[in-house]
């Protein structure tokens, strides 16, 4: 199972979080992934834990003020991209490009996605995975996978053999994981369950623990 953490624009310390995941994927083997605001991306590198942006541009270098290179934060230590989360929405052309950016620049990419009609026009682009996550849910403490299963099969079965889905949308404890693990997912996405949590750490232990 993937474990890919966003910390969207939380008031946290990425680098003690990252410094904690990368603790808890080496000592229990499960691959963990901290995606943290594009200015930290360097530090939490650093850590030596997976990093990823939580978007790219679909541009390449030029006068685009304002956009994020894929090559900028490949060079800052990502190695995948988070692009088209329900809280940064972006046309089905736009996640192409950004697709494309993230290939030249060797990024994996996530595309997220609310439901599995919306999984089966991403995973056309052929992005390394995609993420179901019902924007109603995030940040609930509700996963997708109690409050609706069939959105996670369905999804797994829009996706096709070729392109793993991941679970995401209040995501928070080991149930949660293993839960979507049987509905098919490869892997989940989460934010507030860990990035909020007072301990971190215990936070994410208690994730991986049943696996």
């Amino acid at each position: 199972m993937f474990v890919l953490l966003n910390l969207k624009a939380y008031a946290c310390d990425p680098v003690e979080i990252a410094a904690a995941a990368a603790d808890v994927a080496d000592e229990t083997g499960v691959r963990v992934a901290v995606a943290p605001q594009t200015a930290a991306i360097g530090r939490v590198a650093e850590t030596g834990v997976e990093t990823w942006a939580q978007h790219v541009s679909g541009v390449g270098s030029g006068s685009h003020t304002g956009s994020t290179l894929a090559e900028a934060v490949a060079d800052a230590g990502a190695t995948g991209t988070l692009l088209n989360h329900s809280e940064r929405r972006r046309r089905l052309a736009d996640i192409d490009a950004g697709i494309r950016a993230a290939e030249r620049a060797g990024l994996e990419t996530v595309v997220c996605a609310n439901n599995p009609r919306q999984i089966a026009a991403a995973a056309r682009l052929e992005p390394d995975a995609v993420a179901v996550e019902p924007p109603e849910l995030i940040g609930t403490g509700t996963p997708v996978s109690k409050a609706d299963p069939e959105i996670v099969t369905d999804s797994v079965a829009a996706a096709g053999d070729e392109v793993p889905v991941l679970c995401g949308a209040g995501i928070s404890t080991g149930e949660d994981l293993l839960a979507a693990a049987e509905l098919g997912a490869e892997g989940v996405l989460l934010a507030s369950g860990v990035a909020k949590a007072d301990d971190p750490r215990a936070a994410l232990e208690a994730l991986v623990e049943p696996l």
